[in-house]
């Protein structure tokens, strides 16, 4: 892993709400507006932003956490900016803190977790996963 951000470092990655981000379940419809779930999608993406240019060619990130604080809502065909600040990096831990604006008005604010870890680790962690559920 490479070691080459340090606290207060940002990346900020751009999001169009599209019609097929709205909040619905399989009962159907809830609000015509930005989901959570693709908040936390494009939320998670920002702070990959830096595990791209850290991880070495045999490791790969893996998400650990995100949480959301919705601060008001995003409509259909808002651009989204992201903003993901590094807040730590404990061993091999990225965490960082997130901010989601459409324009100036404040949309959400957050954090995400990612570890980086060897490629073969990760594909440990799963195997053993798939043979638990047999």
């Amino acid at each position: 892993m490479k070691n080459i951000f340090k606290t207060g470092d940002t990346k900020v990655h751009t999001y169009r709400v599209k019609q097929e981000d709205v909040a619905q379940f399989e009962t159907g419809l809830v609000h015509p507006v930005c989901s959570t779930f693709t908040l936390a999608r494009e939320m998670e993406w920002a702070g990959r932003l830096f595990v791209l240019e850290m991880k070495e060619e045999h490791e790969e990130g893996i998400g650990t956490a995100v949480s959301i604080e919705h601060r008001s809502p995003a409509m259909v065909g808002d651009e989204l900016i992201i903003e993901a600040v590094v807040d730590q990096l404990q061993k091999n831990e990225l965490i960082c803190s997130i901010t989601v604006k459409s324009k100036d008005r404040l949309v959400a604010v957050g954090s995400s977790g990612q570890k980086i870890l060897p490629k073969t680790k990760i594909n440990q962690i799963f195997s053993s996963l798939e043979r638990d559920g047999e």
